[in-house]
């Protein structure tokens, strides 16, 4: 690689300047964050899985520190909050996803019904990302970076302050909610509504394209990385919604390889392509680069050695695979054992791009630049994953101590969670609970988020998101809707719905692709 031409003179300077945790001022690093979507902690070759699978990220593993200790949250939109602002999801209530309050069963777990707009039509509380909260994106916006999401927003989907651009992204392009079609770009239901929405844009308007999902972003992160200037950092945010559900025509490699291996085929084509982009125009020297993902698989075999799935707090729900790359800065091919969770990411990158982190919300995460970049230990002790009054029972981990809802493991020597240390050790359930119970009283009222009169969404089955945008859809946006929804069920069985129920005894079942 280029890196290894440089002048030894100039790496010492360069590592010099860096212990200080400050960059010269005219050599700020671009951040580039690759983040994917229902990966399990298997799924790549570096950790277990099929190599032939994913060789561009097993390369990129061999280039970058691998962190065996990371974590996100259960499930996307909490762990998408918590990386956005350094704070826990529970205190914007978004550990509540916005499409749950569209859900009835989800409702009830609040003792809620399904609001009503003024012609008597059952519809969705608008619930989303607060615009007082300050993004990653504000943040190095104001320290002079070019900002730009490509991808998955799922933070909200409605209001124009909700969406990317209204949240520090400069540029976005891509889906705000859940979980697109890869080839029509319609969300499949909008609940409570179960008929298909259009959810494809480009900085604030809805786009015509043909193409699969996966490849269109990594071409969008091409052409931005190839128009940058040297003289202007940029933070690019790739958030790719490979490989969640729906997994329909994909393709390329479904000759030989099943719908999701050959999704997380082309997830991985599009991580090399994005990683080669930084390399071929001349970024690789002063770039870091992030892989994660956003929660685990939806089976436990995705997941394994660890125990659960996608929406639980079992180490297969929340342990995920996490890459960092910077080329004469970190070792390659190293690992590091240090806890993170995803809220530290916006007091490191913030703290490495010199900027301010002096939100006026208190921050959970932590600046971990020491542990990452002069590998002193982590200073995160502890992880809150869930508190009172979330969709799964409370679940933290205190250093070696996890407690998922009454169970108790020793993380350290049972990672896999297989024994039940409850019964032998009360007092550290005592002690874990009381922890929870202390930090949920923290939680603000559902009405001081979503208001004593709640914004709805109207209509409840709008042609496309972005409340904007749907005021006057386009004939063409119009016509593939309508397209679309001509094939979906026009009746349910009771209790039936187009969605995965809530879960139950903090675990949910999934089936299909998990839509």
């Amino acid at each position: 690689m280029k890196t290894l031409l440089r002048p030894m003179m100039a790496i010492a300077t360069l590592t010099l300047v860096f212990v200080g945790k400050t960059f010269a001022a005219d050599r700020p690093p671009n951040i580039v964050f690759l983040l994917a979507d229902d990966m399990g902690y298997a799924d790549p070759g570096y950790s277990g899985g099929n190599p032939e699978l994913t060789p561009n990220i097993d390369r990129l593993a061999t280039q970058s520190v691998r962190f065996t200790s990371a974590y996100a949250n259960a499930v996307c939109a909490p762990s998408r909050a918590a990386l956005m602002t350094g704070r826990y999801a529970f205190r914007s209530w978004l550990d509540w996803r916005s499409e749950d309050f569209g859900k009835p069963d989800y409702l009830a777990m609040l003792g809620l019904e399904l609001p009503k707009n003024a012609r008597g039509e059952e519809t969705r509380m608008i619930h989303a990302l607060g615009a007082k909260e300050r993004t990653v994106a504000e943040a190095l916006a104001e320290a002079g970076y070019f900002t730009a999401l490509v991808g998955k927003w799922h933070l909200g989907e409605w209001l124009p302050e909700h969406l990317p651009r209204g949240q520090g992204f400069e540029h976005h392009y891509g889906h705000y909610a859940w979980g697109i079609d890869y080839t029509n770009y319609t969300i499949p239901h909008n609940a409570p509504a179960r008929f298909a929405v259009y959810d494809w844009h480009r900085n604030g308007k809805p786009i015509d394209e043909q193409g699969y999902s996966t490849d269109l972003f990594a071409n969008e992160a091409t052409r931005l990385i190839a128009d940058q200037s040297p003289a202007k950092p940029f933070f690019l945010m790739v958030a790719l919604n490979a490989i969640h559900g729906p997994l329909e025509q994909i393709p390329r490699y479904t000759d030989t390889l099943d719908k999701r291996s050959a999704a997380l085929k082309c997830l991985d084509d599009a991580i090399g392509q994005v990683v080669g982009a930084i390399e071929q125009y001349g970024f690789a020297d002063n770039t870091l680069i992030v892989f994660a993902n956003d929660n685990g698989g939806l089976k436990p075999e995705f997941n394994r050695p660890f125990r659960g799935t996608k929406n639980t707090n079992y180490e297969g729900g929340v342990r995920v695979p996490c890459l960092m790359r910077f080329d004469g800065r970190l070792e390659a091919g190293s690992t590091n054992d240090g806890m993170v969770h995803f809220v530290d990411f916006l007091p490191t990158l913030v703290g490495l791009a010199g900027g301010k982190v002096d939100h006026a919300r208190p921050l959970d995460g932590i600046d971990l630049s020491s542990m990452i970049f002069e590998r002193k230990p982590s200073p995160r002790k502890e992880i809150v994953f869930e508190v009172s009054g979330s969709v799964r029972p409370p679940a933290i981990r205190v250093k070696n101590l996890k407690l998922v809802g009454d169970e108790l493991f020793d993380i350290e020597s049972d990672p896999s969670e297989s024994r039940d240390l409850a019964a032998e050790r009360p007092e550290d359930v005592a002690r874990l609970k009381a922890r929870v119970a202390e930090i949920s009283k923290e939680r603000p009222s559902l009405a001081s988020v979503i208001g004593d009169s709640p914004i709805l969404m109207d209509p409840p089955l709008p042609f496309v998101y972005g409340q904007d945008e749907n005021r006057n859809p386009p004939a063409w946006l119009i016509r593939r809707v309508e397209s679309v929804r001509v094939t979906q069920p026009k009746e349910w069985s009771p209790g039936e719905t187009p969605w995965p129920q809530a879960p139950k005894d903090g675990t949910i079942i999934y089936s299909g692709d998990g839509r």
